[in-house]
């Protein structure tokens, strides 16, 4: 029976899913229910890791015995924008939450950025989303400001009720790759002036320079932006010409010796100059203007390792 309710039973099959590692996609499946329900019925009941059968079935009693309810709150554009069941959505929602939460993302934090994103304006007010949640205002202020600190959201003033709206916009993860990158420059700063305090010689030193190295080539991935597949193959080739010729050359000489328009090489070594990462654990550097070659990264090594190796 599809649309009924629940039974006793089917609450244990949820349980011995999820316990499985099952997704509520295949424990709907199994159970002949849409997904929605499931993914509902666990985040109403503990979540996957504190879901237990026989005290939701108790729960979901006690709530039916209850007065009838108020009506619930209907998700911002989910009947008419969405075009679809609001249940479906308000599934979706605590569904996708869920999965959030599990990267490590606070629970509520990853409600309210769910809500937010399943909105068509893609901002709701403090009110709304404590009325959409059913959760307190402090609830929302608290994770809106969670969301605030990591550069997710934004506040903006409504000019008709002057109310404070909290917003997500379509550039959101580009601006919170661009934040996840300063704070890896900040790490390998820091590290790395901890590392001159303790020496590098030392053990807590050099295990505090091998962090500086780590999170200054990752800060510096990060900043210079995603590269297509094909750009990443064209700088690897260039890189392998290089190491091949043992010897500086020109983009001209590249583009003669690989076949390729000039133009294709100057754009591999802008790109292996901008993505060092790619290039690890060499560099392309200039000897001289308009001739290239490949070192060694001077990041690559710590200075007892390099004062080690000029010894041997």
């Amino acid at each position: 029976m599809p649309g009924g309710r629940l039974t006793h039973e089917d609450r244990r099959s949820i349980a011995s899913g999820l316990a499985e590692g099952l997704g509520y996609a295949e424990i709907a499946r199994r159970l002949g229910r849409p997904t929605s329900t499931i993914s509902r019925e666990v985040a109403r009941n503990g979540g996957p890791m504190g879901y237990r059968p026989d005290h939701a079935h108790q729960a979901t009693g006690r709530r039916a015995r209850r007065s009838r309810p108020t009506p619930q709150p209907e998700l911002p554009g989910a009947a008419g924008a969405y075009g679809r069941d609001p249940e479906a959505v308000r599934g979706f929602v605590e569904e996708f939450a869920t999965l959030m939460a599990q990267t490590g993302v606070p629970r509520m934090a990853a409600r309210v950025l769910t809500c937010l994103f399943t909105t068509d304006s893609g901002s709701l007010t403090a009110a709304e989303l404590a009325q959409l949640l059913r959760v307190s205002p402090a609830s929302v202020s608290k994770a809106v400001g969670y969301l605030e600190d990591l550069d997710l959201i934004r506040r903006a003033r409504d000019p008709r009720t002057r109310r404070e709206r909290y917003a997500v916009d379509d550039d959101v993860w580009l601006r919170a790759w661009s934040t996840s990158a300063q704070k890896n420059t900040l790490w390998s700063d820091a590290a790395r002036q901890g590392a001159e305090i303790f020496d590098s010689t030392t053990p807590a030193g050099a295990r505090l320079e091998h962090m500086g190295l780590f999170f200054a080539r990752l800060g510096d991935d990060m900043a210079s932006g995603p590269i297509t597949a094909a750009a990443g193959e064209n700088v690897l080739t260039v890189l392998a010409a290089l190491v091949h010729a043992a010897t500086p050359l020109t983009a001209a000489q590249l583009a003669t010796a690989l076949g390729w328009p000039p133009d294709r090489v100057t754009t591999a070594l802008h790109d292996a100059v901008q993505h060092p990462g790619l290039t690890d654990p060499v560099t392309v550097s200039r000897t001289e203007p308009g001739t290239y070659t490949v070192t060694a990264r001077p990041d690559r090594l710590t200075n007892a390792q390099r004062e080690a190796l000029s010894r041997a």
